[in-house]
């Protein structure tokens, strides 16, 4: 979908992104993950600018794959609210959504250890809708952002 993880950095609001080539494959290669995958862009936005047309092409993909594993790659501004709008579709697959706080490209970015999670998860959890973020698995109806903090937490224990 795009977002932080990969690498998308805008001058100014206004700006196309900087980058427009998918850092995801070499964030594969990097965390280590040599599972049998295929990639597929869905779109290449950061997550503030996904709307309503964007969340219907994710879910009519989802539906229409032929995994029943998916990881989603996301930007983590709106990843709850994506998480929450395939959650409640009910699909009986499990979607592991993750992203990273720092920039994909930075030699400090989280994007490969969330990565790795994601895939982790994706293979071991029951058939639902989760975001795999700060090394730890949360359920889509069970999880915010916490901005001023800097990660993911659960709402409710």
């Amino acid at each position: 979908m795009g977002g932080t993880i990969d690498g998308l950095e805008y001058a100014s609001e206004n700006d196309e992104p900087k980058n427009r080539k998918s850092l995801i494959p070499g964030l594969l290669k990097t965390a280590g993950i040599t599972s049998d995958y295929s990639i597929e862009e869905v779109c290449f936005k950061d997550s503030r600018f996904i709307d309503g047309d964007d969340l219907e092409l994710l879910l009519d993909k989802c539906k229409k794959c032929h995994e029943q594993k998916i990881v989603i790659t996301h930007g983590t501004m709106t990843m709850t609210e994506t998480a929450k709008f395939l959650g409640e579709r009910k699909l009986p697959k499990t979607i592991v959504l993750t992203g990273s706080m720092i920039l994909g490209d930075k030699k400090n970015s989280d994007a490969p250890v969330n990565l790795s999670a994601a895939f982790k998860a994706v293979q071991m959890l029951p058939p639902n809708v989760y975001i795999a973020m700060n090394g730890k698995i949360f359920l889509w109806n069970n999880v915010r952002k916490n901005t001023r903090a800097g990660r993911f937490e659960t709402l409710k224990e």
